[in-house]
């Protein structure tokens, strides 16, 4: 039995074939996480939606910005933007089937491993937020993803504003920060307080903001999270972060790491597939 770790595949599916094939994928006896942004962008978001729910319980998948514009779009909320490649998902036949699929999947996932935690989420992690509280903030969104009043979600789903948690906040509000925190943020404050405009490398960090990983007392600290959506960041392998958007859509690699859980901790390993560039950053 092996674990994947799987970066940004925004419907790249060629790629992910391959990438299959080349670590020799069996969804009888292995489990891919794939870490947001299964769709958009490339060329084939309804294969890598049927690839992945064909592969049902062996590939457990998180919902990156680009999966809940879809969504957005699809019930009406968001209009689709130049540089979106939907329309294979929103005029198929089995639309709803695959739009169902996607709203049932997960904004944050906790699996421990030879006596170590791993936090997966698709972009990051406010510093005030526990792996445990992370998880149980992405359960919120999840209850209104799954419920029958999805669409009024939606509507009230997208803005900038508050930028920062606040335990006390409720409703749309309360949902907006859980969602732009684990599917948006790359950087904030010491305080938490996160900026949006920026997509720049670590380096490019706007003045008096830090990557979200680097702010200081963060309570995921000692746990290791790992998380796509930063494609300038590209590949970083640290004790405490794994990060895994090596930007196959703009002609990089698409990644997956291998984890072998051990007694202590686990061993892993970097798998890359050549990807064919569907966009240019910057069109």
């Amino acid at each position: 039995m092996s674990l994947y770790l799987i970066g940004d595949l925004q419907g790249c599916d060629a790629a992910l074939q391959r990438l299959l094939e080349k670590i020799s994928f069996s969804p009888s006896r292995d489990t891919l996480y794939l870490l947001g942004d299964l769709v958009n962008r490339g060329p084939a978001s309804d294969a890598v939606l049927r690839r992945l729910m064909g592969h049902g319980a062996a590939a457990r998948c998180l919902l990156g910005n680009h999966d809940l514009h879809l969504l957005a779009t699809a019930y009406g909320a968001r209009k689709p933007s130049r540089k979106d490649t939907l329309q294979c998902v929103l005029e198929a036949p089995d639309r709803h089937a695959m739009l169902e699929w996607l709203r049932h999947q997960n904004l944050a996932l906790l699996e421990r491993w030879g006596g170590q935690n791993l936090l997966m989420v698709h972009a990051g992690v406010l510093p005030s937020w526990s792996d445990y509280t992370t998880v149980q903030l992405a359960r919120e969104v999840e209850a209104a993803l799954r419920s029958d009043n999805v669409s009024a979600f939606f509507q009230t789903m997208y803005g900038n504003a508050p930028p920062t948690w606040n335990d006390a906040l409720q409703g749309p509000e309360r949902l907006r920060v859980i969602v732009n925190a684990l599917t948006r943020m790359r950087f904030c404050t010491a305080q938490g307080s996160m900026e949006f405009a920026s997509s720049g490398g670590a380096s490019s960090a706007p003045a008096g903001y830090l990557p979200w990983f680097e702010v200081p007392g963060r309570l995921t600290a000692n746990t290791t999270v790992a998380f796509g959506h930063w494609s300038t960041l590209g590949w970083l392998n640290r004790p405490d972060l794994l990060s895994l958007d090596t930007g196959c859509v703009w002609g990089g690699c698409l990644s997956a790491l291998r984890i072998t859980p051990r007694a202590a901790g686990w061993d892993s390993e970097l798998i890359q597939v050549q990807c064919e560039q569907a966009q240019k950053p910057g069109d």
